[in-house]
């Protein structure tokens, strides 16, 4: 067979993989299943889709079509061939901005498609918390809502027309059908798409068919019906009813995950944009259940949302850096927090209706404080909102909040007995359950804590599913409220639309996919909900030694198992935020943080080798990690894949040996050193056009790229020798120690010196103690052996010596940032609490100097009046383990720079990488994404501003604008 997929890939003007990498990364989605596919494709054209029908009908195999892969009921797992559209199918078509509908290809991500509508002031309504890297073609599939779905609906009710590939190879296009044009479709029997509208009429037809979906279907008071295909919403068209809509069979093919015909573009309707004048008022409860009659009060003031967050995901929120951020409005300590979005034609009326609502709960005792929101605030909340299915996974240990039962949904104003009642069954087995998300629409998402890797564990995943699924037919609710059925609800269908309407579905997929070829195992005859799960009974938790300290998550395989695939890190760069910069680059998944935890949690878990670290799989999906820790901040789950890249690099290379060229990158403090006796001849070493070439060639360095120069003297030389201090210590500010990270030391130096004098010029006694290198390099490189050493000394060397009254500053965002990061988990015991102590006093230079100017000890009368425009391109460490804001702060003192951040990510240079010969291209990308194009539109007068030395360098190789270090465009303001 191998021979055979390889002979097809071949044919294929997409990508196609049939190796064991790509395999295990598609293994997975965000559910608890895993299957290992057949081969994973990347369709360039509806020709390759045509040509991956005919080979799955050929050798009896399937297809998966997927687009981000975060279904959370196992939809995109299978063992076909994973049909991966998000890479190549992602354009806008059309826009008519008139008739208010838009033609996209599937792999449109929701919020980049309505960044693209804006401008016409419209939008595709359906929000889901994964928006950011949901696809269209996704939120058809699962007939997704969100948060907004009390007003809006589901992604159903927005689905004009689909242009689709039928399960024979052949073309069709679902839309609206008058009933002459529905009767002409089943009036001969000579095409699959005609013997599909015969077959539908022919069961919805019947009367007795009728009388059983319109008995035993979900309640039509509960607007997030997902179970099994909708048969229910194509008996509400004509020609079955004389007054509803056209028959359509979007209708169907919405939330029919990809079992019935694969998508190639949709044509969606779209809405106005919503009321400016909106707010959110943030009601604190001490109970789930007061949270649930408050919201039956909500919903009498016409909210566009109602969305719950529990004390579960609240305490999650305080051990995420950027949740952590957004918890700025909560006081005391809630059991549960309903956020309500109440927006109207104008301020007075929001206003008189928060007010009014407000008084009604406090009139009943409901809620003990209301804050209410509005413009940027609005949105960090909803940000928090979102990243509750991420935060769960912070949970330290093997039990976690599991998703099983998560999607119910019932009738709005049934809602809390039915709560009281899904407790009370968790509650017979000690269970307790995270509540959150849609209360508006009667569905909360519910996930019972669980361990997986026991047999009772996976015991009471069935007889929970049971139970809940039992209870909800009670209410006449739906078992899937918008994630679907896939493989985990499939089984549970018979008893929730009873055998027959069953037996019906079956009839559907039949009709559409006479040879299971499409997505198989999904809503009907799925396999038992309780196999192919990802963790295996049994197989407990390796304990692995490691040079990092990953005490936190209980061990490193549980750091990698914190990734529960819901694919923040699929983002694109139009999201902002910076996590992850490749995967921006690139859009392969293989690129992706989840991705690599993924591919390090299995290998961990399987491996037999007494280093367990010892795999290339690992080492390839690792390659193109940047190290940007943009996911320490931005992954809601807290997977650190830096941390994780770097102490897999030291194991791999005690296996596989050190490279030459991370060895030289390693030690280049010391080689710095030696050339610095020589600057002069160095820099002309590096720079001629017949020496340069060779030594990029002997360091495996990309030809296109300068070598950074050495500075003429080494900033630790020239404050010892050459600074003379103008302040008088008595009538100092204060005191502070300067860090001499060794790229101010020995390429920077100019700019050490003028931080120096900067801060001597505003009333700080500035000391150099004495340190070793940072070890940045051999973090780069995964050499944490000789980092965690240098780590050690600078401890030893500094403890006693930090304080709040003399803080230790840096230039250098990557060098000083590692005391506040790698520095604490490289060490144990009392230099842990040392470290600690250490990195609650450093600070890089800017976050010292915008706070200096808030206590008014410095003073924009200091300054230049002139005027001068500034775009800033934060570090990626900074952005991740502190905030630009400081940066921006510290330059906005000239009353009249306007300083503007550039919403750029990572620059793509992470020190050495961008220099690495087959890393060159990829960092360029990452550039091309925001930073280049952004610079490049600047004016010659505008200041570039970079705190980053590798910033700096890769601005001036992919724009050639020299960016300043905020130190230097500060300095030289002053009068």
């Amino acid at each position: 067979m191998q021979n055979t997929l390889k002979s097809f890939g071949s044919t294929l003007e997409g990508e196609f993989f049939i190796d064991d990498v790509l395999r295990r990364l598609y293994a997975t989605d965000a559910s608890a299943y895993k299957e290992m596919p057949l081969a994973v494709a990347m369709p360039k054209s509806i020709s390759d889709i045509k040509k991956l029908i005919e080979f799955a009908r050929q050798h009896k195999t399937s297809l998966i079509p997927r687009t981000a892969g975060t279904s959370l009921a196992g939809q995109v797992v299978g063992s076909g061939i994973v049909v991966d559209v998000s890479k190549h199918f992602t354009r806008i078509l059309e826009v008519n901005k008139e008739e208010k509908w838009v033609r996209l290809h599937p792999g449109v991500v929701r919020d980049d498609l309505n960044k693209h509508l804006a401008p016409f002031g419209l939008m595709f309504a359906p929000e889901t918390s994964t928006a950011n890297r949901a696809m269209v073609g996704g939120m058809v599939g699962n007939n997704s809502c969100g948060s907004n779905s009390v007003v809006y609906g589901s992604t159903r009710e927005h689905l004009l027309e689909a242009k689709v590939i039928l399960s024979d190879g052949s073309d069709a296009v679902f839309h609206s059908l008058d009933p002459d044009e529905f009767i002409k479709k089943i009036e001969n029997n000579s095409t699959l798409e005609n013997q599909i509208y015969r077959e539908l009429f022919d069961i919805l037809n019947d009367a007795e068919n009728q009388a059983e979906i319109e008995r035993e279907f979900p309640k039509v008071s509960i607007p997030r019906r997902n179970t099994g295909y909708a048969m229910d919403m194509l008996l509400r068209e004509k020609p079955f009813i004389e007054t509803g809509p056209d028959f359509n069979l979007c209708s169907l093919l919405a939330g029919s995950e990809g079992t019935l015909a694969f998508i190639t573009e949709l044509k969606l309707n779209l809405v106005p944009l919503p009321p400016k004048d909106r707010a959110l008022v943030c009601v604190h409860y001490n109970t789930i259940e007061e949270s649930l009659r408050g919201n039956l009060i909500a919903l009498k003031y016409n909210p566009s949302a109602c969305e719950l967050i529990d004390k579960i995901i609240l305490d999650c929120t305080k051990s995420n850096i950027e949740q952590n951020k957004n918890r700025f409005f909560i006081q005391g300590d809630p059991g549960a927090i309903l956020v309500v979005e109440i927006g109207r034609g104008t301020a007075e009326e929001r206003d008189r209706d928060v007010a009014a609502m407000i008084a009604e709960m406090q009139s009943v005792g409901l809620g003990y404080h209301f804050p209410v929101l509005f413009g940027d605030d609005m949105g960090k909340i909803w940000t928090l909102r979102k990243a509750g299915l991420g935060l769960l996974a912070n949970m330290p240990g093997d039990a976690k909040a599991v998703p099983v039962i998560e999607d119910t949904a019932v009738d709005v104003n049934e809602l809390p007995e039915y709560i009281r009642e899904f407790n009370e069954i968790l509650h017979k087995y000690g269970l307790s359950s995270v509540h959150y998300a849609h209360a508006s629409t009667g569905e909360l998402h519910l996930r019972p804590i669980l361990d997986l890797k026991t047999a009772e564990g996976q015991q009471m995943f069935r007889t929970i599913a049971e139970e809940i699924a039992t209870l909800v037919k009670k209410y006449k609710g739906s078992l899937s409220g918008e994630h679907g059925d896939g493989r985990l609800r499939g089984e549970f269908i018979p008893l929730m639309v009873g055998q027959k309407n069953y037996e019906l579905m079956e009839r559907i997929k039949d009709v559409f996919d006479p040879e299971n070829i499409l997505n198989p195992g999904k809503i009907v005859r799925t396999p038992p909900m309780d196999t192919s799960l990802r963790y295996t009974i049994g197989q407990g938790t390796k304990e692995i030694d490691t040079l990092f300290d990953f005490s936190d998550t209980l061990g490193i395989v549980r750091a990698a198992e914190q990734c529960n695939g819901s694919g923040d890190c699929r983002k694109t760069h139009l999201s902002g935020g910076t996590m992850c910069p490749s995967f921006m680059a690139t859009r392969n998944e293989k690129e992706t943080t989840r991705a690599r935890a993924n591919m390090l949690r299995e290998m961990l878990t399987s491996s037999t080798k007494k280093n367990p670290f010892d795999h290339k799989e690992i080492k390839e999906v690792m390659d193109l990690c940047l190290s940007c820790k943009g996911c320490k901040s931005e992954c809601p789950s807290n997977v650190d894949m830096g941390k994780l890249k770097a102490e897999f690099t030291q194991h791999y290379h005690e296996a596989n040996g050190i490279p030459f060229r991370s060895r030289m990158v390693a030690g280049f403090a010391k080689a710095s050193k030696l050339a610095s006796i020589a600057p002069g001849l160095y820099n002309f070493s590096i720079s001629n056009p017949v020496t340069a070439p060779i030594i990029k060639a002997f360091l495996g360095f990309a030809q296109d790229r300068p070598i950074p120069r050495l500075s003429t003297t080494t900033f630790r030389a020239w404050f010892e020798k050459k600074f003379k201090p103008t302040v008088d210590p008595s009538e100092a500010k204060g005191s502070v120690l300067m860090f001499c990270d060794e790229f101010t030391d020995y390429n920077d130096a100019e700019i050490g010196a003028t931080a120096v004098k900067l801060l001597d010029k505003l009333g700080y006694v500035v000391e150099m103690p004495a340190h070793e290198e940072s070890g940045r390099a051999h973090l780069s490189k995964g050499l944490i052996k000789e980092a965690k050493k240098l780590a050690e000394k600078n401890i030893k060397l500094l403890a006693g010596k930090v304080s709040n009254e003399k803080p230790l500053l840096g230039i250098e965002p990557s060098t000083i940032f590692s005391f506040r990061d790698e520095y604490i988990d490289l060490t144990r015991g009392e230099l842990k609490e040392q470290a600690k102590a250490i990195a609650e006093n450093t600070f890089l230079i800017d976050q010292f100097l915008a706070s200096e100017m808030e206590k008014g000890n410095i003073k924009a009368e200091q300054f230049t009046e002139e005027k001068k425009r500034i775009r800033l391109h934060g570090h990626c460490h900074q952005k991740a383990l502190s905030s630009v804001v400081p940066s921006k702060k510290m330059l906005s003192l000239p009353k009249n720079y306007e300083v503007m951040m550039i919403p750029s990510g990572c620059c793509g240079m992470a020190g050495s990488f961008g220099y690495e010969k087959e890393h060159y291209e990829v960092s360029m990308q990452i550039g091309e994404l925001v930073l280049f194009p952004t610079v490049r539109k600047e004016a010659d007068d505008t200041i570039i501003a970079a705190p980053g030395t590798s910033c700096r360098h890769q601005i001036k190789d992919g724009t050639d604008r020299v960016a300043k270090h905020p130190v230097e465009v500060l300095w030289e303001a002053l009068v």
